[in-house]
């Protein structure tokens, strides 16, 4: 199982020199990735772009940006112009986000989430690696074919439902989770993920699987401020599901939280589900947790 870093997003006129630093640090340390999430502040694609070049190597990935407000041939053309600059670094993590940002934020309609999604994929595919495109959906059209420089990069689906995850096995790359415990992932996402893979005659898919983690003497004060800082995944419909599916009551129970032993044991866990890359998303007893998982990055 690979190691990756969750970056916090810097905030001030300096973000991107914030974030280079951060990839920096990552990549000093041992980490195989670096993720970014694209949510209301800076645009996941352009940073990671902006602040990589300026770091030592190290595969930077988007987890995730939202298809809706992107047509698909245009995302394709950013994240090849991404990777052609990171020299062959770039990972693109997508995912459909929620209905709350989609219809209340952007003003798009949510129907039929999974209709879009393998509209979206139909093109962003074949596109991203510079294949000519000629596509009538119910939703989505498109016929183009770019010559931007950097094809070939890696295309990773937030896939948590069944439909959604045989899909991202057709025809992606792997998945990129959150808020998903290792029940689950065993259970649920690696055997069908894997099966639709398989069933393609494509390579084994990444489970990228990033979860809130902290080594600490004090789980049960640290689960509770898990719930608190990530409560709103608790909320958010297709979070909530697997959630319900792995037994927990909120965010801080698949949060990997304990002493260093425990912690441990978590991520081994989680390997053994079928997680390909763990992506620490440090959100308490900073020095510590980074040093148990830069620990666990070089072996």
């Amino acid at each position: 199982m690979r190691y990756g870093y969750f970056l916090s997003e810097p905030q001030g006129a300096d973000a991107i020199g914030g974030l280079r630093d951060q990839i920096t640090q990552a990549a000093d340390e041992g980490f195989s990735s670096a993720w970014l999430s694209h949510i209301f502040g800076l645009d996941a694609i352009t940073a990671l772009t902006a602040a990589g070049v300026q770091a030592p190597p190290i595969e930077l990935g988007t987890a995730v940006v939202p298809t809706y407000p992107r047509h698909p041939a245009a995302l394709a053309q950013q994240a090849m112009t991404a990777n052609a600059a990171l020299g062959g670094r770039f990972a693109l993590g997508i995912g459909l986000s929620h209905k709350v940002v989609i219809e209340d934020m952007f003003g798009y309609s949510f129907e039929r989430p999974g209709r879009h999604m393998k509209e979206y994929l139909d093109i962003l595919i074949p596109a991203s690696r510079g294949e000519k495109v000629a596509y009538a959906g119910e939703t989505l059209k498109a016929g183009i074919k770019l010559t931007t420089p950097g094809a070939g990069f890696p295309v990773l689906v937030a896939a948590l439902g069944p439909r959604m995850l045989k899909l991202a096995g057709t025809v992606a790359d792997g998945t990129v989770l959150w808020m998903t415990g290792p029940k689950t992932i065993a259970g649920h996402i690696a055997p069908t993920i894997t099966a639709a893979a398989a069933e393609a005659g494509r390579p084994a898919p990444r489970i990228v699987c990033a979860l809130p983690i902290s080594v600490t003497d004090d789980p049960a004060g640290t689960v509770a401020r898990a719930n608190e800082i990530f409560s709103v995944y608790g909320r958010l419909p297709s979070y909530r599901a697997m959630l319900d599916r792995e037994g927990a009551d909120g965010p801080g129970d698949v949060a990997v939280v304990g002493d260093e032993d425990t912690v441990l044991a978590k991520l081994d866990e989680l390997r053994r589900a079928g997680v390909t890359d763990f992506v620490g998303s440090v959100f308490a007893n900073r020095d510590r947790t980074r040093s148990l998982l830069v620990g666990a990055a070089k072996g």
